[in-house]
């Protein structure tokens, strides 16, 4: 049986209790992400978000959240640039044969070339400075994740939790058991090498989660039975709920082949329907801001 998670305690919830992060990632990736989140916070359709610092439309985010002080907001730590027509690089200090660039000086398109090339160094400081960039903007970061899950690999992973640890920040950061650990592409041996790691974690107090979930971004049909059908498969715990969701616009249709599905995720997760369905099954959606507090308690 698997253990309570002793940060639903900490949050005033019980042990058996359902909770959610509805969480939108690639905030600032395009003009069309920004809007969207804006939208959801303000019907209550999601509850955090994570901003990509390196994008173009990084202020526009800043803004948002100087005039939306309540707004839960991450880092979403970048050490990719995955489109074809549409790039963006570090922001950290690093020089043209850094290996965090690829040869037109952008961050590499996929995971691999990353592993191949990039330091630690040169990961620590990119993040490290992509989160000080947020927070000398004025957002008031709430938890660091990471797009694509490429921090995530063991040769980063000490580097993604050092740099949202010392500043007293959640990680999105399953559980080796949690629901969906699957999506994070770890290995059987990667696994085995993060046990330690990870009960050590929760018994300093970092906060670890039972599950994590996404929105299909490869089926723009059907994503209302889609979402309800995973709210209604929600582990007990702590559940990390990730979507990509855009509004319609020329921009996004230009950089993102999945656009459909990204502006599907923003109309479902805008609909009454779905808060209603999540209220019958009695899951309580939570942001991050409770946990990074609860945190520095």
């Amino acid at each position: 049986m698997t253990k309570p998670n002793p940060l639903l305690k900490k949050l005033g919830y019980s042990d058996t209790d359902r909770l959610v992060i509805i969480h939108t990632d690639d905030i600032g990736m395009c003009h069309a992400s920004v809007q969207a989140f804006k939208d959801l916070w303000s019907v209550g359709g999601v509850t955090s978000g994570a901003v990509m610092v390196p994008c173009a439309w990084f202020p526009a985010v800043v803004q948002m959240c100087r005039e939306n002080p309540d707004m839960d907001m991450g880092v979403h730590a970048t050490l990719n640039s995955e489109w074809e027509n549409y790039r963006w690089g570090p922001v950290s200090d690093v020089g043209a044969g850094s290996g965090l660039r690829d040869e037109a000086g952008y961050f590499h398109q996929w995971h691999h070339a990353v592993y191949d090339n990039a330091s630690v160094e040169e990961v620590d400081a990119e993040v490290n400075a992509q989160i000080e960039k947020a927070l000398k903007a004025g957002i008031d970061v709430t938890h660091v994740d990471s797009h694509m899950g490429t921090i995530m690999h063991p040769k980063f992973i000490q580097t993604y939790i050092k740099a949202a640890g010392g500043r007293v920040l959640p990680n999105m950061l399953p559980r080796l058991d949690a629901l969906g650990i699957e999506m994070m592409s770890i290995s059987a041996a990667d696994r085995v090498a993060y046990a330690p790691i990870m009960e050590m974690l929760e018994g300093i107090g970092m906060p670890t989660l039972n599950g994590i979930m996404s929105m299909p971004l490869d089926q723009p049909n059907g994503q209302m039975e889609t979402a309800k059908q995973l709210f209604g498969n929600l582990p007990v715990g702590i559940t990390h709920f990730i979507l990509h969701p855009s509004i319609d616009t020329p921009e996004l249709r230009a950089i993102a082949p999945d656009w459909e599905s990204r502006v599907a995720n923003y109309e479902t997760f805008m609909s009454d329907d779905l808060k209603n369905f999540i209220e019958s099954e009695g899951i309580k959606p939570i942001g991050y801001r409770a946990i990074r507090d609860a945190m520095r308690k």
